[in-house]
């Protein structure tokens, strides 16, 4: 169960993919699973950045694998501000692309990379736990 801590800021990103991109080939995932895993983790790190930490790099990102023989897990923790995903209204995909939000499509799309995504709120940490299950 690897963990790493990295700066709560946008020059992390490429560190927390690398991290995140070797745990995961090494989990055994195919390169789709990869990608999906990469995709959604920088999504969910660039929102702990600018919607946890307000962009300024103020605290930490905790990155934890889990790698189990039918499942690979992801665990982000932060201590910004915090985040109720019942909050976030689902896009309307159907709308035309000019009257679509410029924000919104992250936690969405999240949910559609990954096959679980949770997030909860513990000892004064929050808590996104993202899992791909292995083809």
């Amino acid at each position: 169960m690897p963990t790493m801590i990295f700066p709560g800021n946008y020059e992390s990103l490429e560190k927390i993919a690398e991290f995140v991109t070797a745990e995961a080939r090494a989990s055994g995932l195919n390169r789709t699973q990869v990608f999906a895993v990469e995709t959604a983790v920088d999504e969910a790190c660039s929102n702990i950045i600018e919607h946890a930490y307000g962009g300024e790099g103020i605290g930490d990102i905790h990155c934890t694998t889990i790698s189990e023989p039918e499942r690979f897990t992801i665990v982000l923790e932060d201590h910004g501000r915090g985040f109720d995903p019942a909050t976030v209204p689902d896009p309307d995909l159907s709308a035309p692309l000019r009257d679509r939000k410029s924000h919104g499509l992250g936690f969405y799309m999240m949910c559609q990379w990954m096959d679980e995504v949770r997030f909860d709120f513990h000892e004064n940490r929050n808590r996104l736990t993202m899992v791909k299950l292995k083809a």
